[in-house]
């Protein structure tokens, strides 16, 4: 059965990604798959982004002292 994708963690979405991808590249899967693992690709791809982005967001939320060690967070709010 297939997880729901909204379900994965950034690292098991990435690998499924990777899977589908090379499944396409082979060019073995009839057309009717092919287009159906493009969609679900192309979902795998917009939750590695957003999770990307997220972990980015929260990265750049490190406060850095004055003389430009980290000195602490800031609250980051997702939504």
């Amino acid at each position: 059965m297939t997880q729901d994708v909204a379900d994965m963690n950034f690292e098991t979405a990435l690998r499924a990604l990777e899977d589908i991808v090379h499944k396409l590249e082979s060019g073995e899967a009839p057309l009717d798959e092919s287009i159906a693992l493009y969609e679900r690709g192309n979902a795998l791809r917009a939750l590695c982004q957003q999770r990307l982005d997220t972990a980015k967001a929260r990265i750049e939320a490190i406060v850095q002292g004055p003389d430009g060690s980290p000195t602490g967070t800031t609250t980051f709010d997702a939504g």
